[in-house]
């Protein structure tokens, strides 16, 4: 999205606003999110996409300048850090180039991480206090 430009409403206003690379790399990771978190809610929160799930952030993804950030919260960059070796990683955001092909698979499994880490926060706090092992 240029400067300047009104904040997207949707994910699909957000994405349609970028030029046909980076448009194509944040297709891909909206759809290998919707693939493995298809229930997660989807909104626009930061002035980016972001995803909830048990009503607790899940992932969020934004377009720069030269590579799709990818903000999966800092246990899964920690969790995922030997897969990760060949990115730039901050505490708990990813750069992927667009340069280069994205790690699809990778992406899903970060995904994937997050969705069990939210169900089983939400199961937890389920169960009645008290009872459980």
């Amino acid at each position: 999205m240029k400067k300047g430009e009104e904040a997207a409403s949707t994910v699909g206003d957000y994405i349609d606003a970028f030029p046909p690379g980076p448009k194509k790399a944040l297709k891909k990771v909206r759809a290998a999110i919707r693939k493995v978190a298809p229930d997660a809610a989807e909104s626009i929160a930061y002035g980016m996409p972001a995803y909830k799930l048990e009503g607790k952030p899940l992932v969020y993804f934004a377009g720069q300048a030269v590579h799709l950030g990818l903000y999966a919260l800092p246990e899964a960059v920690e969790a995922f850090k030997l897969r990760l070796a060949d990115y730039k990683t901050s505490k708990g955001t990813i750069q992927f180039p667009y340069t280069e092909d994205l790690p699809i698979d990778l992406i899903e499994d970060i995904v994937r991480f997050r969705v069990e880490g939210n169900r089983a926060m939400a199961a937890l706090k389920r169960s009645p206090k008290g009872k459980g092992k």
